[in-house]
């Protein structure tokens, strides 16, 4: 029973990948996309409650984060049209997250991912919003904005080493629980 949180966040990535072989315009395609966002938000309530959180299992949730989010624009990005702005917008959020990783690996030797309040709405609000990019750009732009928000909070959250051990002077990465 303490490995079901990972077990659905492994299968989050399994599901993401067959997004990847599913025709956009299918129920299977709208189902699964359904299960992976339900599977989200379910694996770490199950780990809180089951209490068996892990620093391994919130790598995994976010590694199926990223997998999820990556497979969902390879596949309805190049169908939808979205405005440049919007794009340039996008690449700045991708920028910013790309230099907090920097940021953690200089500063503590790996990659951190916090599952910080912010991270967690974007995700919610970007799950909820993508069906809804048909009608109108509205609610992405709304995801936007709370998505830079989250950037610029998980950057200084990993600049400010909240919780999380630095780096010692020797090379070596030191660990934290």
């Amino acid at each position: 029973m303490k490995y079901l949180p990972n077990i659905l966040s492994s299968l989050r990535i399994v599901g993401a990948v067959a997004l990847l072989l599913s025709n956009v315009s299918s129920i299977f395609f709208g189902v699964l996309y359904l299960v992976c966002g339900i599977s989200d938000i379910a694996d770490g309530w199950l780990a809180r409650k089951l209490k068996c959180v892990t620093r391994t299992g919130a790598l995994l949730d976010s590694v199926a984060d990223i997998c999820f989010v990556a497979c969902c624009a390879w596949t309805l990005l190049p169908i939808l049209e979205l405005p440049q702005w919007l794009w340039l917008w996008a690449g700045v959020i991708v920028a910013i997250k790309v230099v907090n990783q920097l940021v953690a690996l200089v500063m503590y030797g790996r990659c951190c991912f916090p599952h910080t309040l912010a991270n967690k709405w974007t995700g919610f609000l970007l799950f909820i919003a993508v069906p809804m990019i048909v009608w109108s750009i509205a609610p992405i732009t709304i995801v936007a904005a709370v998505a830079t928000f989250a950037a610029i909070h998980e950057g200084c959250l990993l600049a400010r080493a909240e919780g999380l051990a630095r780096r010692p002077e020797g090379g070596s990465q030191s660990s934290h629980t």
